[in-house]
């Protein structure tokens, strides 16, 4: 990625985070992208600088602003973090295009025994307060997952899941959650119909 590359996708990140550069989310995005520039430097030599000055970035939205985003993960494009404090991102999850993320939001490991079996957000998800995603799990296009929700289980394209763990509160039609819910879920009708 070259500097006009990294500046252009930063701009978008402007745009996507309302336009306003003091954002801890905006920010903390700002130095996840410059953290993957800098890897782009073949050089080792020539890229230290940019990989202290990286680190120091890292730290400071991770002990500051409470957003923990390695450069390691992979995140889409006109991605919101929408607030700060307890968001925790795995260097293995990988973060759709507009995804929305809130506070105390973490996108982790199920188990130690399994390093890399991290979280995929499709675009366009959206989490709320303090939601949990945890293991090999894909959140699909467009859904939702509630406050507090814990997601141990694969999450439909445009479903809306709730709860502990995560249950299929509803489903677009004709989704396999809305037709078919899998067992990790209830059925997308509460009522059982």
């Amino acid at each position: 990625m070259r500097v006009g590359e990294l500046l252009s996708v930063i701009g978008e990140d402007y745009r996507a985070n309302g336009r306003d550069w003091t954002r801890p989310g905006f920010r903390a995005l700002a130095a996840y992208r410059f953290g993957v520039w800098r890897m782009g430097i073949r050089s080792k030599l020539l890229r230290a600088p940019f990989s202290i000055l990286y680190r120091a970035l890292y730290r400071f939205c991770r002990n500051v602003y409470g957003i923990e985003l390695p450069y390691s993960a992979r995140v889409g494009r006109k991605v919101i973090i929408e607030h700060q404090g307890g968001i925790v991102v795995h260097g293995a999850a990988i973060i759709g295009d507009r995804c929305i993320l809130r506070q105390n939001c973490t996108l982790g490991l199920r188990t130690l025994d399994a390093p890399n079996e991290a979280p995929v957000l499709m675009e366009g998800v959206s989490l709320g307060a303090g939601a949990v995603v945890l293991g090999k799990v894909t959140v699909g296009a467009n859904a939702m997952v509630g406050a507090n929700a814990v997601v141990l289980a694969d999450v439909p394209a445009g479903a809306v899941v709730v709860g502990v763990p995560a249950r299929v509160l509803r489903a677009s039609p004709g989704s396999a959650a809305f037709l078919h819910a899998p067992d990790a879920y209830a059925e997308a009708d509460p009522r059982g119909r």
